[in-house]
């Protein structure tokens, strides 16, 4: 019988490598000298060094292709939060998730690297330093959150050393920075439609903003990390700048950089998630006559007013993770990556 070739350590594959993190990602592996197989349902550039695998999640044979020899895989394929598409959140998250875990074994991968959500234990009310035994939300601020709790689930227990697969998940919170289509269009947007007046409650909430590449930086660390005598086996952590920000502050500071005023008038945070939670239950009322979605969720709300910063301690010790760039140069390179989306432009 002929002996399987081992992969080289340095291949590995990006599962959703044309999105929004998987593309910096990319990028940053070429950089440290990676040779990267990108698996995703669409290209959206190209990169010297880098294959493109087109295929559904959900097709094992088609990620097979993309995984042959490769040695590490990185899964960060995940729809935007925003749509609001219960069936493709549980088909990607949950269904991908079982395919890209048989898919590697099959294929010989030895390690498997998520990328989860620190919102996964957030339940709508205050977590201040919250570390990662905080046990997951029994009541999800979302559907797409609670398809991210099982996703992560999936990945820590498939964790074997007798196996040789080794899997870890790392939790980024408030993700952002250039290319970023999600956080900075949506606040503009608002800001040019005249609804970014308004500050929800006394503005004094905490909360961790992660600037990409300290999010990358994480996922690689983990990666050279995570051998099957190291701690992280089967383990989640935190990856934020570690420099927990008035959720108002930062939102005035990408408003006021692009040229857009500042959100100024406080509403009291009961009045304003009393009337979201009134919303939503009477479009869950209204829901076999009309399609109604409301805007302020009670979810969105708690998100907006409460404090909700974590603690990257354990990853500080297991990783020796360190942030690379501060939250401040983040801010101003984010902010000068998006000249189209200044006022007037």
């Amino acid at each position: 019988m002929a002996t399987r070739t081992r992969p080289s350590s340095k291949r590995c594959a990006v599962i959703g490598g044309s999105g929004f993190l998987g593309r910096h990602l990319v990028e940053r592996l070429v950089d440290r000298g990676y040779t990267v197989n990108v698996f995703d349902i669409r290209q959206a550039y190209e990169l010297p060094g880098v294959s493109f695998h087109q295929g559904d999640l959900c097709d094992r044979q088609a990620l097979l292709g993309a995984l042959r020899e490769v040695s590490v895989v990185f899964h960060c394929a995940s729809p935007a939060p925003a749509s609001d598409d219960r069936a493709l959140f549980h088909r990607v998250n949950v269904d991908g998730t079982r395919t890209v875990i048989q898919a590697c074994l099959e294929a010989g991968v030895q390690k498997l690297i998520l990328t989860s959500s620190a919102s996964v234990v957030f339940e709508g009310t205050d977590i201040k330093n919250g570390s990662e035994d905080l046990p997951y939300a029994n009541k999800p601020i979302d559907y797409y959150t609670e398809t991210k709790i099982q996703q992560e689930k999936l990945v820590l227990e498939a964790c074997s050393k007798e196996k040789g697969f080794l899997t870890v998940a790392i939790r980024p919170h408030g993700i952002f920075g250039p290319r970023d289509p999600q956080l900075v269009p949506i606040l503009v947007d608002t800001a040019r439609r005249g609804k970014m007046k308004f500050i929800i409650g006394d503005g004094s909430n905490l909360v961790d903003f992660t600037y990409v590449e300290n999010v990358v930086h994480g996922h690689i660390l983990a990666a050279e990390h995570l051998k099957a005598d190291s701690p992280l086996c089967g383990q989640a952590y935190h990856i934020t700048n570690d420099e927990p920000v008035h959720f108002w502050d930062f939102m005035s500071q990408i408003l006021e950089g692009l040229g857009y005023s500042a959100p100024r008038y406080h509403l009291p945070y009961t009045l304003v998630y009393g009337i979201a939670l009134l919303l939503w239950l009477m479009a869950v009322l209204l829901r076999p006559l009309i399609q109604i979605k409301p805007t302020f969720t009670p979810m969105r709300v708690a998100l907006a007013g409460t404090h909700h910063y974590y603690s990257c301690a354990r990853a500080k010790k297991d990783l020796g993770y360190q942030p690379l760039v501060p939250l401040r140069e983040a801010i101003v390179h984010t902010v000068e990556s998006y000249p189209h989306l200044r006022k007037g432009a």
